[in-house]
């Protein structure tokens, strides 16, 4: 059980079509504060790809709109049939580029979706050395600290030559 399915179950009692809420008042609906990175709106976007709690709501057959990160609330807006399914919205932009999709998204001359042809166009180009840690810093503390110390010199140089002094 994800710890945000009582998000879920919320959502679907509603029956509205729009349901604006607080952070906080979804805080309280999961029994859970959420993480720090519900201050930056593309958590709040409607990517499956984003965070468990966006499957919850589209789950319950909500999207987010209106996000308002400064003021802490947004609105969740109740998705059509059709839209659930798969099947393009009929008016509007999309909110997520067909990039961000998952699935194909490139209609082959049958009609039927299939990958694009540079899919995969670079498998086996390079490999990743096993136990290589990509998240590791290039640079070592004393290597920060010294790079910081060039970048405020650097700093220091700009605003004496903007204020006129040498």
């Amino acid at each position: 059980m994800n710890k945000y399915d009582r998000l879920k179950a919320f959502l679907r009692q509603q029956g509205r079509e729009s349901v604006p809420m607080t952070f906080a008042e979804i805080e309280q609906v999961v029994g859970v504060k959420l993480p720090k990175s519900q201050n930056y709106q593309a958590w709040w976007s409607n990517s499956t790809s984003n965070n468990v709690m966006t499957q919850v709501w589209l789950d319950a057959g909500y999207r987010t709109e209106q996000v308002d990160v400064a003021n802490g609330r947004l609105v969740f807006r109740r998705v059509a049939a059709a839209e659930k399914l798969g099947a393009p919205r009929a008016t509007g932009m999309r909110e997520e580029p067909s990039m961000f999709r998952s699935e194909p998204h490139v209609t082959a001359p049958d009609g039927k979706l299939a990958h694009h042809p540079a899919f995969g166009a670079l498998k086996g180009m390079f490999t990743i050395a096993p136990g290589t840690d990509l998240t590791a810093s290039v640079y070592t503390d004393e290597e920060w600290a010294e790079i910081e110390k060039e970048i405020e010199a650097d700093w220091d140089e700009i605003e004496r030559g903007m204020s006129g002094r040498t």
